[in-house]
């Protein structure tokens, strides 16, 4: 898979894609990944022209990526879509009892899917969620957690998609450092972290090796 000249780049998820971007500013991109991404491949590809755009919003779960999905990615007409989502709907019903069943979450992602599909000739690139075991509760998420990393994976082989297998390279990093190293409460990255996911996005659409 390659990139195009004036391709548009859009990260879409919750508060990890997120990241401090200033909501004022529609090129804001935060301090996370998406502005690695962007910062590697700008460097990288200088005659491409590429755009990035991040639509990341802290909190949101599958559902709210469904209901602003027009405005936040179709009507941005992005030619890459990358969608980072799920961690929240665990962590709502671990804290609140606000639960997204497996087969919520799946119809819900599905339906991102085929409405880019249907309205946009764009690769898509499904970022699978993660969570390390800090603080130690952390673990029990993975009963709810799981079938939704498994989902993600299944619809990237479904429909063709980019997989970034996250889960799996978190686990693997925190055999070289401590978990609390990559991610402080088990979710939200540190900036090793967020390296991490960069790296492990450029490695999955081809620009690394």
């Amino acid at each position: 898979m390659t990139f195009k000249p004036n391709d548009v780049v859009l990260f879409q998820g919750d508060s990890i894609t997120d990241w401090g971007r200033n909501y004022e500013d529609a090129s804001s991109l935060g301090v996370g990944y998406a502005l690695m991404v962007a910062a590697r491949m700008g460097h990288m590809y200088p005659e491409k022209n590429l755009t990035f755009i991040n639509r990341g919003i802290g909190g949101n779960r599958a559902v709210d990526l469904q209901e602003r999905w027009d405005k936040d990615c179709l009507d941005l007409k992005p030619t890459w879509v990358s969608i980072y989502i799920g961690i929240n709907d665990t962590w709502r019903r671990m804290d609140s009892g606000e639960e997204t069943t497996a087969e919520q979450f799946e119809a819900t992602y599905r339906d991102l899917i085929e409405r880019t599909r249907e309205t946009l000739d764009a690769k898509l690139v499904l970022i699978e969620p993660f969570v390390l075991p800090v603080p130690e509760d952390r673990k029990g998420w993975r009963t709810d957690l799981d079938p939704k990393i498994h989902i993600v994976r299944e619809l990237a082989r479904e429909y063709g998609a980019v997989l970034v297998p996250l889960d799996g390279l978190f686990a693997a990093a925190s055999v070289k450092a401590e978990s609390s190293y990559w991610a402080p409460d088990g979710v939200h990255p540190s900036p090793a972290g967020h390296a991490l996911i960069a790296d492990a996005w450029l490695r999955a659409v081809g620009v690394i090796s």
